[in-house]
């Protein structure tokens, strides 16, 4: 269970800059993950998001800016920091000619004070225990990139990168790391920050997300405000089913409360204060209502209206 301090960040980036030759790829990046969250970074190709990820995990030096896990400055305390990560960029690297377990004693031996009890233990978060004794030469793409999870976890780090953790899953593959990475994150406490360019995954899974474009985030928001969908910043927008929607209709203009028809189906405009007393007058006409929902934006919906972008080819590098 997480016992971390639950309002301080386990990755902290502070204005974060980087250039590479004549090409600034990152432009003043601010975020903070926390304890226990799963964190989605989304951006289109060349948006600078690999770039980030390379940077937190000390793979490129960091040009201005600051950088700190669990406290520690990546550029001034870097051991320190490091060891409080697990990464996964792309495919895992393992010995095929090893067995999984094997493989795992290998990755032991370079992080002190990992028991035999932990390492049993991630075998069982990763649902390997049947396969842990074959060699990763028969193991499928799905089996290898739960093995790769088991390494990234094995130390017990605070937090988890993944880039790209789901390429080349079938949809229970996909399912299988989603549900690992809930449990590290909701039941151990892990701050799991993944990007990936499978939006409608992303939205299954992630408790925030981050969406960076030409080099600066462009918006950062938890799935609930995203998936509210506001005409402006105080009404949101209901769909009620009705058996009167043209009365219902009528009694939202004499409360000077917007509103139309499509398909028998009434969109109306309200703030949290109107609501109950827009239902108490439709229900005093004698309307049936049938249901009254709040429409639902989509991680793709809203990443397309931030961007501009399709996620169609990747939302990339």
């Amino acid at each position: 269970m997480n016992n971390s301090n639950p309002t301080t960040p386990v990755l902290s980036i502070k204005h974060l800059s980087k250039q590479l030759g004549n090409r600034r790829i990152l432009s003043d990046i601010s975020l903070d993950v926390m304890p226990g969250e799963i964190f989605g970074f989304l951006g289109p190709n060349g948006s600078g998001k690999t770039t980030t990820i390379k940077l937190v995990l000390g793979l490129l030096r960091i040009d201005s800016g600051e950088i700190a896990i669990c406290g520690h400055n990546v550029k001034t305390d870097f051991e320190a920091a490091m060891s409080c990560v697990g990464g996964i960029i792309e495919n895992p690297e393992m010995y095929k000619y090893l067995t999984g377990r094997q493989n795992l004693m290998q990755y032991r031996r370079m992080h002190d004070g990992i028991t035999d009890e932990r390492l049993e233990e991630v075998i069982d978060i990763v649902n390997l225990r049947a396969r842990i004794d074959d060699k990763i030469s028969k193991y499928s793409l799905g089996m290898r990139q739960r093995l790769g999870i088991a390494q990234a976890i094995l130390h017990h780090p605070k937090l988890l990168v993944l880039d790209e953790p789901t390429n080349g899953l079938d949809p229970a593959g996909i399912k299988e790391l989603r549900d690992i990475f809930k449990h590290l994150a909701h039941e151990e406490g892990c701050a799991v920050f993944v990007s990936s360019h499978m939006l409608a995954e992303l939205e299954l899974m992630c408790d925030r997300v981050c969406v960076i474009d030409h080099g600066t985030v462009i918006s950062t928001k938890s799935m609930d405000e995203i998936r509210a969908v506001k005409e402006d910043s105080d009404h949101y927008i209901y769909h009620i089913d009705c058996d009167k929607p043209e009365l219902a209709g009528d009694i939202a203009a004499r409360l000077c409360i917007r509103s139309r028809s499509a398909n028998d189906i009434l969109e109306v405009y309200l703030t949290n204060d109107q609501i109950s007393s827009y239902l108490k007058e439709i229900v005093l006409a004698d309307v049936n209502v049938r249901s009254f929902t709040p429409v639902q934006k989509s991680l793709e919906d809203a990443f397309m209206e931030i961007t501009g972008n399709t996620p169609e080819g990747g939302v990339g590098q």
